[in-house]
């Protein structure tokens, strides 16, 4: 019924307005209520009215939420859920894949080791083949970020950092973790959260259009909205009890032991007590952990999997990742130094920064995310020479990173050589469009003569930065131009 309400008043009213509409309601009607519920109180049996206006503003939500919801069915567990807007899995599909890259550039980018890629893809396919939704199209990345963590995005998209990939101690465990990152996507968990309501409005913007990478507008920047609010939401503990339950489901089902998730929770238990930092503000924040799910999981296992737990044919694949992870392990020291370097820039120690990057950089030096951090770190010093020279070597290493890119560009543009300058700055904006990529390459663009492309990004700017340090100067540049192009 309620579909069908839909699409009768879908030609008088746009989804847009609908959804404006289901919320102007919700507002009236929550809002009434509490005048209601303050007259009672304290005028009892003088406002007839407000029961008048309480019901007609309940009539009214209700019938929003006739036309606005909708059921959306649970590829788990096959049951009907309700939803403001059903998104098909093209859509879903569609969103991760404009969310996923810019997710990954705000962790650092990916983690560069070919052979420890296909490997960490190759447990994750192992389990994606055997789940409810084996024909998305998975992507499993290693991140290249130091806090222990995991997410996943709509569509099939799930990565690991480096922080909690070098945590852990076997396949088995990484399974547990992948699997409960597989669980969040085969039951729609972030898609759940947009459907009730969540980023909605963003939501549907992003896939409305295909951006060329390098615009600012606002519709552009929705996607880095998508990543970063997934990236920082939190699911909840039903949510987060499903997850964990099909990924033990998975595991078994791919001939990995139970052990492996046991040891995994019991690891976090650990974590958790020792009220570690780096864990608080990585998977602990995103993936609430408690003593209760730890025993629910351990008791989910005894009752159903207990046959598995000491069975040789379920193994824990301790020897191959311990294989695939001996290159990582080697640059663990290194990326030591890098956390501590970082911890004394936003110290505005930026001396004591640059001594333990370069510290970093010596121990490993065929890491570009090291050569970038020094590189940008020696541009914030004002030493264009160092400062080029590593951001130079960190772009040869890993020509996929936003920050390098953009770093590189700004020196090129300083140099006067805004052809090279337009290059980067326009790679760095494809990876993740950042106010500061979008004003220097504006720049770029004015500097080579093609003034409709430099006045169109410089306005874009001024209206994302309204009289802030680059909007100001934006605004003035695209009037300028606007009228003629005078300084």
């Amino acid at each position: 019924m309620a579909e069908s309400a839909t699409l009768f008043f879908m030609p008088f009213l746009e989804k847009q307005a609908l959804l404006a509409f289901g919320r102007w309601i919700e507002y009236s009607w929550r809002n009434n209520l509490q005048l209601l519920a303050s007259a009672s109180c304290n005028y009892p049996g003088r406002y007839p009215l407000m029961h008048r206006v309480q019901w007609l503003s309940l009539f009214l939500f209700v019938l929003a939420q006739a036309l606005l919801a909708g059921c959306a069915v649970n590829p788990v567990t096959g049951k009907s859920e309700l939803a403001f807007y059903s998104m098909s899995e093209q859509e879903e599909v569609s969103l991760g894949k404009k969310a996923f890259p810019e997710a990954i550039q705000r962790m650092q980018g990916e983690y560069d080791d070919q052979h420890l890629k296909e490997y960490v893809s190759a447990v994750g396919m192992r389990l994606a083949k055997i789940s409810q939704r084996p024909n998305l199209d998975y992507t499993f990345k290693v991140v290249n970020d130091s806090s222990p963590n995991a997410f996943a995005m709509p569509g099939g998209n799930i990565a690991i950092t480096r922080g909690l990939l070098v945590a852990l101690e076997n396949e088995a465990q990484l399974a547990a973790v992948l699997g409960h990152e597989l669980g969040h996507v085969t039951a729609r968990h972030s898609v759940q959260n947009l459907q009730r309501g969540m980023l909605l409005n963003v939501g549907l913007q992003v896939l409305s259009v295909s951006s060329s990478g390098t615009s600012y507008s606002g519709v552009a920047r929705q996607a880095g909205q998508i990543a970063g609010s997934i990236l920082d939401s939190s699911y909840s503990r039903e949510q987060e009890r499903e997850a964990d339950r099909l990924g033990i489901d998975y595991m078994v089902k791919g001939h990995y032991s139970p052990k492996g998730a046991v040891e995994l929770q019991e690891f976090l238990a650990k974590k958790g007590g020792e009220g570690d930092s780096q864990w608080l503000q990585g998977l602990f924040r995103t993936h609430p952990f408690s003593k209760e799910r730890m025993l629910d999981n351990q008791y989910y296992i005894d009752t159903r999997y207990s046959w598995a737990m000491n069975n040789e044919e379920y193994a824990s694949g301790a020897g191959d990742f311990q294989r695939a992870m001996e290159p990582l392990r080697k640059t663990k020291e290194a990326y030591g130094d890098y956390d501590k370097a970082r911890e004394k820039e936003q110290a505005k120690d930026l001396a004591g920064a640059i001594a333990l990057y370069e510290q970093a950089v010596y121990k490993a030096a065929e890491q570009g995310l090291l050569q970038s951090a020094l590189g940008m770190a020696h541009l914030k010093n004002n030493n264009q020479a160092e400062a080029k020279k590593y951001l130079t070597k960190a772009v040869q290493l890993d020509g996929d990173y936003y920050e390098s890119h953009f770093g590189l560009g700004y020196l090129y543009l300083k140099e006067n050589n805004p052809v090279l300058a337009k290059e980067h700055l326009q790679k760095s904006m494809k990876l993740m469009p950042t106010l500061n990529s979008a004003f220097f390459l504006a720049e770029s663009y004015e500097k080579t003569g093609e003034i409709a492309k430099a006045q169109t990004l410089y306005g874009q700017v001024a209206a994302a930065d309204p009289g802030g340090n680059l909007g100001r100067p934006a605004a003035s540049r695209a009037r300028a131009l606007g009228d003629g192009g005078r300084r």
